[in-house]
């Protein structure tokens, strides 16, 4: 049988009843003041309430469990808000808008702004430093695209730039846009995600060269001369996780904007940190994006100006 035939996938009172025991895992937490106990929050009844309507008799406000999450103020049925973040989650390299307009029937316009709010419950807020015990953190950069306004030219210096650090023990993929590839734009960056006991994995770039000093070791394939494994020390993880990513940019989505670049990347990240090899399923890796929502609010307005 297949996932979508769940009920909360098409029944807006079941997809209600799986959200709030995704985001209330403990009961209705009232997100005006806080108030958790179960006893000073009722639910709102009649033939006029909201489905998933609560009032809390601490403040006197009323809420829904879409309140201070990425899908308050959100007309979309939250049936199809299930089934966005299913597809998307579920797609190894991602699924356009115009696709997700004509599977959800709404307009594209609306697909694509679901799509971004989805993306933004997928950005982590876990940003402890990697190789914590001694591990390989690979480090490499990659180029997509075009900077706004910059002139074509060879190379990769008018193209979009994007940093990527795994760590190898854990599996974990975190990516970030940088406007250049300086010593001093990349060495703060490795400074705040990287222990200093974590052992660095890059390929031959200068600007890896003196902040590698700073952990406990540095090694280094120089693919300039067709070195590519010495020993432990290689870039072939972090390169898998970026075919991904090219495959998706260039096959699925074919064009995005260096304001939005951030929440693809934020997907991306997603599903490597929550892929099958880890142990998450199709239908683990959906509802951990949901969990994503709480505290996050994204504006069209917003999403159009780029806006973190």
């Amino acid at each position: 049988m297949s996932i979508l035939s769940e009920p909360h996938f098409h029944n807006e009172d079941a997809a209600f009843e799986r959200l709030e025991a995704i985001v209330w895992p403990s009961g209705p937490v009232c997100p005006k003041c806080g108030n958790c106990e179960q006893s000073r929050i009722t639910r709102v009844s009649g033939a006029t309430a909201r489905i998933g309507l609560r009032r809390c008799l601490e403040c006197k406000k009323q809420f829904t469990v879409k309140v201070g999450t990425v899908f308050e103020s959100a007309h979309v049925p939250l049936h199809k808000w299930f089934q966005a973040a299913h597809l998307l989650a579920s797609s190894k390299k991602g699924i356009s808008a115009h696709q997700l307009h004509r599977t959800l029937q709404v307009t594209y316009k609306t697909a694509w702004f679901m799509a971004h709010r989805l993306r933004e419950a997928m950005r982590a807020g876990e940003l402890s430093p990697m190789g914590g015990t001694g591990g390989i953190v690979e480090v490499d950069e990659t180029f997509i695209g075009r900077e706004p306004g910059k002139e074509r030219k060879r190379a990769y210096h008018h193209k979009m730039k994007v940093l990527a650090l795994v760590d190898r023990a854990t599996g974990q993929a975190r990516s970030m846009v940088v406007d250049n590839l300086r010593p001093a734009t990349i060495a703060p960056i490795l400074r705040e995600n990287m222990m200093t006991e974590a052992r660095l994995a890059t390929d031959e770039a200068g600007h890896y060269l003196h902040i590698g000093r700073e952990f406990a070791a540095h090694g280094v394939v120089r693919h300039g001369r067709e070195e590519y494994v010495i020993g432990e020390v290689h870039t072939n993880t972090i390169e898998g996780y970026f075919s991904i990513f090219k495959r998706g940019m260039k096959g699925v989505y074919q064009h995005c904007a260096k304001k939005h670049l951030h929440r693809y990347l934020a997907e991306f990240d997603f599903r490597y940190n929550h892929r099958s090899a880890l142990g998450v399923d199709d239908i683990n890796r959906g509802s951990n994006a949901m969990a994503g929502i709480v505290g996050k609010r994204l504006k069209y307005r917003d999403s159009l100006a780029g806006a973190a």
